[in-house]
């Protein structure tokens, strides 16, 4: 039970860490999935494009949505932006920024699902087929427009035996799979150009602004992970002493069964005092109110001169 324990304090202490390894995860996930996926283009002029574009683009939007869920400041960073203003100011920069890190980690997996399809070429193979140029392709010459779209919505078959002897279907889908690839190193070279960029430009800004930032977005973070622990604490001695009361009038006929309570005030003491003073249903929902409608102010200055 230690061990489980020391597990649930590291992943609290270093979320930032697991998030990263989350991130990874489900980036590897993407490429497995769509390794293990059976690509069956329709080869219908019809459904071909929506089929294509489908497979490369509502995965990764499934993707970034379990992004989004499993990263626990996106639900933090709701709250802070949704709270009343109460009597701590909201920070905007500090929104800003944990919205920029939920966005950056959520995106990595779609951007790697949407690289490795463009670097396979089958989806655009399948999606653009039809909006090839027959000019450019000695095999379409002599075929009217109606058959020149039917074996355009084919090239992706090549079994298929309307297309299987034309001597232009490898052409158009080395031609489309080239396009493919090149958008796909494009895109990546792109994103690790500006990932330099942003990496290497970063210190010629205001540093102690980002300091600020990341400093409050993590105070927040913790703050509320503290206050559930202490909510969780509070709840169950709280349900220990309701208990204890519901027992009370029964004491006698549990003495005959055998079961021992402790008597009243026996091991208890203790208890009286965690509790706070808050002992019933009414300070605690009242207590709540007060800490969602008007948070106390970042300052324990009174607390120390106490």
């Amino acid at each position: 039970m230690d061990r489980f324990r020391m597990i649930f304090q590291y992943f609290q202490s270093n979320s930032e860490s697991v998030m990263n390894g989350i991130c990874g995860l489900l980036a590897l996930a993407s490429v497995k999935m769509y390794t293990c996926f059976d690509f069956s283009c329709p080869c219908l002029p019809q459904y071909n494009m929506a089929y294509g574009l489908g497979i490369m683009f509502v995965p990764p939007i499934a993707l970034f949505l379990c992004g989004l869920i499993l990263n626990r400041q996106s639900l933090v960073m709701l709250e802070e932006w949704r709270r009343p203003q109460g009597r701590r100011k909201k920070d905007l920069a500090v929104i800003r920024y944990m919205c920029s890190s939920i966005m950056q980690r959520a995106m990595v997996a779609p951007v790697v699902w949407i690289i490795v399809t463009l670097l396979d070429g089958k989806c655009l193979i399948c999606a653009f087929s039809g909006s090839v140029d027959p000019k450019k392709f000695v095999g379409f010459a002599n075929a009217s427009p109606v058959q020149v779209q039917q074996l355009l919505a084919k090239v992706p078959c090549k079994d298929d035996e309307l297309i299987r002897n034309n001597t232009s279907r490898k052409a158009v889908s080395r031609y489309l799979r080239c396009w493919s690839q090149a958008l796909g190193w494009s895109i990546l070279l792109i994103l690790i150009v500006a990932a330099f960029l942003i990496r290497w430009l970063r210190p010629c800004f205001n540093q102690a602004t980002l300091l600020q930032a990341r400093h409050w977005s993590n105070y927040i973070d913790i703050e509320q992970k503290i206050f559930e622990e202490t909510c969780c604490e509070h709840s169950r001695l709280f349900a220990h002493k309701c208990i204890l009361h519901f027992f009370e009038s029964m004491r006698q006929e549990i003495k005959l069964h055998s079961c021992s309570l402790p008597r009243e005030g026996e091991g208890t003491e203790g208890e009286e005092d965690l509790l706070w003073g808050i002992t019933d249903q009414d300070q605690v929902n009242k207590l709540l109110k007060m800490w969602y409608y008007e948070k106390p102010p970042l300052d324990v200055s009174q607390v120390t001169q106490r």
